[in-house]
């Protein structure tokens, strides 16, 4: 696996058009930021890319934050996009340790699949959004097997991600935001979770874990 990622953060232009479009529906903000990244990476380029975002506000700001395992070319982005600031992971790579306490954001799809009864085990029940403390214990154990300890958890439930689907149908992923802090119990771990992210629904907007040093 490689141990070197770059991010990108992008303080959006709220008046260029393509901003507007991309925030309205997903899939397009999905198709614009995978133009940060080479052209020809397969059948799966978003995996082959290792590229995952999501969309941190502020009353006065939006910014994206972007993360890919391959240099990332900001000159791609539509004219007007925003302001773009590119950083180097590998020194966080290299920092984290056992008992290293950080503080963490990350903005997730919790769900599940739907349990069906015996006699349709041969279909798969569809994807069902959680919600409440079924959301917490969701992210609560998904962190224990990303390699951290946590100590706060800090929920606030998000807008949807929507997207227009075939026949322009509207599909919405329902997205929570965590922060808190936590305890590095597993740094290989950890850094798996940190470059391929956490759950569903990483091309739109879920998944990307920020992590930085607790004060």
């Amino acid at each position: 696996m490689k141990l070197t990622a770059t991010l990108a953060r992008i303080r959006l232009n709220p008046h260029a058009r393509e901003v507007q479009r991309d925030l309205r529906d997903a899939a397009q903000m999905h198709k614009t930021l995978m133009r940060l990244v080479a052209d020809n990476l397969g059948d799966s380029p978003r995996h082959q890319s290792g590229l995952l975002y999501r969309l941190d506000e502020t009353p006065d700001t939006s910014t994206l934050l972007v993360q890919a395992t391959t240099p990332l070319h900001s000159h791609r982005l539509p004219a007007g996009y925003g302001h773009v600031d590119i950083k180097d992971l590998r020194p966080m790579f290299t920092a984290l340790r056992t008992g290293l306490t950080v503080r963490y954001r990350v903005a997730v799809n919790a769900a599940k699949r739907e349990r069906l009864p015996l006699d349709r085990k041969d279909q798969r029940g569809k994807i069902i959004p959680l919600t409440g403390p079924d959301a917490d214990q969701w992210w609560m154990r998904r962190a224990t097997e990303a390699g951290l300890q946590l100590h706060t958890v800090l929920p606030t439930p998000l807008p949807a991600s929507r997207r227009y689907g075939e026949h322009s149908s509207l599909v919405r992923h329902t997205l929570i935001r965590y922060d808190g802090t936590a305890t590095i119990t597993n740094p290989d771990t950890l850094t798996t979770a940190l470059l391929e992210g956490i759950g569903r629904a990483k091309s739109y907007g879920a998944g990307l874990l920020s992590l930085a040093p607790a004060t």
